[in-house]
Parts: structure tokens; sequence; C-alpha cells
């Protein structure tokens, strides 16, 4: 018996000892008592995180009118004789304020990107780093039209800056995390995917947004979004919110326009926006059927402004814009940002459908401060503001001449006058004006401009002295 029970203990550990061989892997990680679980390789965002939070920064600003207080309203007697009311008599701090994001692009001279609207009413501008080091900036230049704006930290010194990756390789469905300060709250990270491109959230200016769902919210503006390699592929710009938080819905400006942008304000100080002088609708599949072009994309040409580029080129109405300089146009937003993101000289392919036929011509880009294309008027009375033809798709256009407003800084004169983005400006001092070149003429040298302006429906006369 007992040989028995030894033989049957020796059969059962060579099972045993084969089963450990040859059979699932019981290694100590498998089992309850094991080394801790952080053993196993675990997903993490954070090695790239730590490369790219230093390039990150926080944007701070002095508001221009916290400089602007006249200093006889700091005595009691001229705040009552000027009628200044209680709750203004306070003086207002002079320390920056946190107002957004910033990404350093150039760590040798400084350079950072962000936003327009961040630092469009800064009289100074402070950046702080992650490592809490505070520079004095000075914006190098600004662009309302695309919300870029390029600052340059003073005496620069062991700066990280961000690798730029060619947005047009973006694709719906990447993951991205978007980088910044919301709410005043440092270096805060949140990650999603591409939700879609080529959005635009207005008729004005240059957009070509990407549309993600990375939490972006006030405070993100002008901060990174990033791929997963930790190069930067957007700025951050906007979000679509009915409260004013984060719903999944943000915008970011691609790498390609704003580094487009930068390179000018960095060399210029400023935009000079290309135009070839048409204006134009997408080709709908209705238009498209219509002319005999079904399966097809592009802008048609509604209208050629006479003397322009185009004009010279032998552009003509009807005539489908597909492609500039062999990229594809789907539609006239394409199309816009082509041209606007051209410098003025420059000569483009355009690529067209004329009575069925493609054929190609060669235009040199005009200067849109020329010729009737949005642009500031020559009046420091309307400084910060820009005007252009009515464009086709406004509620009055073939109802009104006139010229209507493109864009306007909140802080400007002609804002405080209550002009808005899209009133139509019908007079000037009485005298109709029904192009740029009539508006222009009206209001050079003027030293008050009484203003007939249609808003909608309604009509308004507005004073500007």
């Amino acid at each position: 018996m007992n040989l028995l029970r030894y033989s049957l203990v020796a059969v059962l550990a060579a099972a045993v000892t084969v089963l450990l061989r040859s059979g699932p892997d019981f290694s100590p990680v498998a089992v309850a008592d094991a080394s801790p679980v952080v053993q196993t390789e675990v997903p993490t965002l954070a090695p790239m995180i730590k490369q790219v939070l230093p390039a990150v920064v926080n944007v701070s600003i002095v508001p221009k009118y916290e400089q602007m207080q006249n200093p006889l309203l700091q005595d009691p007697f001229f705040r009552r004789f000027f009628g200044v009311p209680e709750q203004q008599q306070q003086p207002r701090s002079t320390r920056p304020q946190p107002v957004g994001s910033g990404v350093i692009v150039d760590a040798r001279k400084g350079y950072v990107l962000t936003n327009h609207h961040v630092i469009e009413q800064a009289d100074k501008v402070e950046v702080t780093l992650a490592d809490e080091r505070t520079f004095k900036a000075k914006v190098i230049g600004s662009d309302a039209d695309t919300d870029i704006a390029v600052l340059q930290l003073e005496d620069p010194e062991k700066l990280s800056a961000l690798p730029v990756a060619d947005s047009d390789k973006l694709e719906v469905g990447d993951f991205v995390v978007a980088i910044g300060n919301p709410f005043g709250l440092r270096q805060t990270v949140t990650s999603g995917i591409v939700s879609a491109l080529g959005r635009a959230t207005s008729t004005e200016g240059l957009q070509d947004f990407i549309q993600t769902d990375a939490a972006i919210n006030p405070g993100n503006s002008g901060g990174a979004l990033v791929n997963l390699r930790g190069e930067l592929v957007g700025i951050n710009s906007q979000i679509l919110s009915r409260g004013g938080g984060n719903i999944g819905i943000g915008f970011a400006i691609p790498t390609n326009l704003a580094k487009s942008i930068m390179d000018q304000l960095i060399e210029f100080g400023d935009i000079k926006r290309g135009f070839i002088g048409i204006t134009g609708q997408p080709l709908s599949p209705e238009l498209a059927r219509a002319f005999g072009l079904d399966g097809r994309h592009g802008a048609v040409v509604t209208q050629v402004l006479p003397g322009s580029p185009a004009d010279k080129a032998g552009l003509k109405t009807e005539d489908v814009i597909v492609a500039i300089d062999g990229q594809e146009v789907r539609n006239m937003l394409m199309l816009k940002n082509a041209i606007g993101l051209k410098r003025v000289g420059d000569t483009v392919t355009v690529t067209l459908i004329r009575d069925g036929k493609e054929r190609k011509e060669r235009i040199e880009i005009g200067d849109s401060t020329e010729s009737g294309a949005p642009g500031e008027a020559p009046s420091d009375l309307l400084d910060g503001a820009t005007f252009g033809p009515i464009p086709d798709d406004h509620p009055l256009a073939g109802q009104v001449e006139g010229v209507m407003i493109h864009s306007i800084d909140t802080g400007s004169a002609a804002a405080y006058a209550g002009l808005r983005p899209g009133d139509v400006i019908d007079s000037v001092n009485r005298r109709n004006v029904t192009d740029m070149a009539s508006f222009s003429k009206a209001v050079k040298d003027q030293k008050e401009l009484l203003l007939l302006v249609r808003r909608g429906p309604a009509s308004m006369y507005i004073v500007l002295r």
C-alpha cells in the first residue's frame, strides 16, 4: 500500500511539472498574492505631456482702459463734477489678469502664438511659464480675420518650443490633446479626437477650423492642440456653447494657416490680405445639374470686379473654379482661404470650368485694400473696423447699395458708437455710398461722421466724432 501511495504521488508531481512547463502561464503576476499590478504596462500620455507642457504658457494682460483713467477722476470733487457713478469711483487694479493661453513656437527668439482676441485690448502683456517664470512680452502683430497674434518674450532664455506639424495631414478620428489655462487653472490637459475639418463658424474672416471634442473652455484660447507625437496641429480658438462651458464642440486654427499668418506678422507687422476680385457661391447639386457638371464640386463666380486681377486674367461670371495651384476647391470657404492666405504679388494657377470645358488661368494676387475688397476706411473715426462689398449671402444683398462692416474690434471707437459686423452703411454725411471707392471718398478727412446704417429690417443714424 505504501508503495502504491508513493507511486501515485510521484505521478501527480510529474503531471504538475508538465503543466507548469507547457500549460498556461502561472507566473506570480497572475495569482492573487502576486506583485503589484503596476508592473503591467498601462497606456498613458504622461511622457508626451511632460515634453509639451513647458511650451504652453499663460497669457495675462493689463487692459488699455485701465491705463487710460484720467488722474483728475481720482479726486472725489472731480468725480462728482463729471458725474462719474459711484461704482466707477474705485480705482482699477493695474496688475496683469490672466485672460488666455499661448504656445512657444520659437525658443531661441521667444515667439509665442496666441489668439487675436486674447490680446486685442492689452496695454501690457505678461507670459507665465509652467515653471512659474514670468516674462514681459510685446505684441509683434495681430490679425483679427484669422484670430492669430504673435508675441515675443523679452530676454528669452531656457525656453521649450513645440514642433509644428503639417495640419493638412490631419484626419477625422485622429486623437488630439488640448492644453491651456481654462478659467485661470494652470496647465490643464484634456483629450479627444478630431471631430471634423474645414469648419466655419461665421461668414467673416478666414476660417478653416479643426473641430474637436477635447474639452476647450474660457481661458483655453490661444492654447495648444497637439497630436499624440506632441506636435502642434492647432491653436485653440473658439467653442460652441449655450451656457459658456464645454459641450464637446471646440474649434482650433490649423497650424498651416496660423504659421502663414505668423510669418507675415513677423516680417511685416501686419497682414496684406490677398484677393483676386470675385464674389461667388458654392456649386450646389442643383447648380451643378444646371451647368451640366454633375458630381463636381467648386465655387461659382457670380461677379467679377472691374479692373481686378480676375478681370484682367479674363475670368467671367458662371466660371466654376475647381482648384487653386492644383489644390481642390470644393466651396467658397476653401477658395476664400486659398486666396486670402497668399501674399500680394504672388501668382496662382486657377483651374476652372467654362462651358463644360476645363481651362487654366494665371492670376496675380492683388491687395485686398484696393478695388473694393474688405479693408479699413481712411478715417481715424473708424479705426478698428473693416469695410467691404455686401456679400451675396447677406440678407440685404441685391436690395440695397452700400458697404458692409466685415469686422470690428470690440474696444474701438466705432464699436462704442454702436456699429456692429454685418451692418450696411447707406450714406455718409447725407451722401449715398454705393461701393468702397465712394465710401472711402465720403469719410476721408472728415471731423464728424453721420452714418445711415441698416441692420436687418431697421435703419438708424449713428454719429462719430
